[in-house]
Parts: C-alpha cells; sequence; structure tokens
C-alpha cells in the first residue's frame, strides 16, 4: 500500500470527503507511519465516515469493531465454537474412532474469528475502524492498546498470530471519558470539529448533486445556527444535514424560509425536547432573520 500525500488528498476529493489539510497530512503521516489513528470529535462530525472513505481509497476490506461497556476479548477477538465442537466428540464417540486430540479440537476450523483477530490474519491490506473507544470499560482498553502496539495475539491453544499485513487503525471517540495515556502513544491524535458553513457548503455540494447553490447556503447556515444553541440536546450531524437537503432536493426546493424550515424539522432535529426548544428560542421568524442576513461577501455572491 503505497499512496502519497497529493494522491490521498485527491483521493478525499474524489470520494467527496471534504477535510482540510492538517486533516490529509495527519492521515498520510499515520498510513506511512503505520501508526493507529484516534479521531476524537462530537458525534456526527465525520469520524466514522474516515474509516469507511479510507477502505475505499485503499481498496481494502472494512473491519468494524463498535465498542460499547461490556465489551471482552470474546467478542472483539475471538471465541471457540464450543456446539461444534462437542458434536465432533460426540460422532467421534458414535463412531468409535480412535481418542481426539487436544489439538484436533483446538485448531481453525473451530476458531471463531472476531474483528481484531480478522484484521490480523487479513492476508490482504484492511482497514479496521474501532468505534466509540470510549465507550469500552478501561481494562478492555488496556487490552486493546496491547494489541496494537505488537499486531499480534496470542491464542494459548495455538500460539502466538503475528499481523500478516498490517491493518489501518482508525479509533473513534466521542469524549465520552478521558483515554488512557497508554493508548494515545500508541496513536497519532486527530481532532474533528463541526464544519464552519463555507464548508459544510462544500460537503453539501459534494453530496447532494443537483441542489441549488442559493439552498445549499441556506441549509449550512440553518444547521450552524441550530448548532450554536446552547440548551440543544443532540447537534445535527453532518449526515442529518445531508438527509435534510436531499430531502429539500426530493421536494422540488431551491431556497428556504421559515415555514419549510419548521415542518421539515423532524429531519435535523431528533427529540422533541430540541424541537421545543428550536420554537421558543427560533421559531419561524428567526429563522427568516437568519436567510436575510447578508453573511460575507463571497456568501452573498454565491446565494444570488
Amino acid at each position: 500500500m503505497i499512496i502519497s500525500l497529493p494522491e490521498l488528498r485527491k483521493s478525499f476529493e474524489r470520494v467527496g470527503y471534504i477535510c482540510d489539510e492538517s486533516t490529509v497530512l495527519t492521515v498520510f503521516l499515520a498510513l506511512e507511519l503505520q501508526k493507529p489513528l484516534l479521531i476524537e470529535g462530537a458525534p456526527g462530525v465525520g469520524k466514522t465516515e474516515m474509516g469507511k472513505v479510507l477502505a475505499e481509497i485503499l481498496q481494502a476490506s472494512l473491519i468494524r469493531l463498535q465498542c460499547y461497556e461490556g465489551l471482552d476479548e470474546t467478542k472483539a477477538l475471538y471465541e471457540w465454537n464450543y456446539q461444534r465442537q462437542l458434536l465432533r466428540i460426540q460422532m467421534n464417540r458414535s463412531l468409535k474412532e480412535t481418542q481426539i486430540r487436544e489439538e484436533d479440537l483446538f485448531s481453525d476450523q473451530y476458531l471463531l474469528e472476531r474483528p481484531l483477530l480478522k484484521a490480523i490474519r487479513s492476508e490482504d491490506t484492511a482497514v479496521l475502524l474501532i468505534d466509540e473507544v470510549d465507550k469500552c470499560d478501561p481494562e478492555f482498553e488496556a487490552f486493546l492498546f496491547e494489541v496494537l502496539s505488537d499486531f499480534q495475539v496470542s491464542i494459548p491453544e495455538m500460539g502466538t498470530i503475528p499481523a500478516k499485513k498490517i491493518p489501518v487503525v482508525i479509533l473513534t471517540s466521542n469524549n465520552e471519558r478521558e483515554l488512557s495515556d497508554g493508548l494515545k502513544r500508541r496513536c497519532l491524535y486527530l481532532y474533528l470539529d463541526f464544519p464552519d458553513v463555507e464548508k459544510e457548503v462544500r460537503i453539501i455540494k459534494a453530496k447532494v448533486p443537483g441542489i441549488a447553490e442559493r439552498l445549499a447556503w441556506e441549509t449550512a447556515r440553518v444547521v450552524a445556527r441550530l448548532r450554536q444553541q446552547p440548551d440543544l440536546r443532540k447537534k445535527p450531524s453532518i449526515a442529518e444535514t445531508l438527509d435534510w437537503a436531499r430531502a429539500l432536493v426530493s421536494l422540488n426546493h431551491s431556497r428556504l424560509d421559515g415555514r419549510l424550515v419548521a415542518d421539515t424539522l423532524n429531519l435535523v432535529l431528533k427529540t422533541r425536547a430540541d424541537q421545543q426548544l428550536f420554537r421558543q428560542e427560533i421559531g419561524v421568524e428567526g429563522i427568516e432573520r437568519i436567510l436575510q442576513q447578508s453573511g460575507n461577501g463571497g456568501e452573498v455572491c454565491k446565494c444570488r
């Protein structure tokens, strides 16, 4: 897997993943140094999408480990197919064959690969996406950075299994808890924030073909205003912005107004409390004022 910095930059543009030069450089260095990349940021800023995009760019298989409280090695690394082993023992007894050796039962055909082992044993380069690592327990996190430091695992019945090809590892975190220094030392670090209006317009235009220029800018402006609301429980994600934009295009709209925003509010605000907050703090009149604001000169030109 050899990809230059200019090639990576062009590949991000080709697949429509809009990011700044610092992000491209950090990803390139993670690939070049074969180091895991830890991406932190609020939910919905494109952390998980980075893993999917890299798999597409590198033409590699995507292996995803979704973290949660209580996740352990058997769900992340491997476990034995005990039912199949038991069936083999019973069949052996019924056929009165010679005694089964332990190594016969603990072999590849009885091994159930979970995401970590699957990535390590992959014949080709794989992208291992370890999603929301901040949700797992500290004990599992300690086990995880041991695996990522050597890219090998030990299975008592089979010995040590080194990686056939070191996978591209992307870890994401929503900052629900502080990650250990041990994990951070083994990773390159990248923080992603919600895009500004201009960047989100570029994302919308890349992902929603045929959208009117003015509609793209107005959609991005309204979403940016919603994210600024301090008491909002869940800020609209980039994916929800794109869903809203696609819905507006499908309804044959080329611009927004206060009533249209209020009628389609459920596409970007996904809790009743947030919708009520919108009606109390912003409302149709507030949206009209946002849409009437001139913004900077570049935005004015683009909206006309």
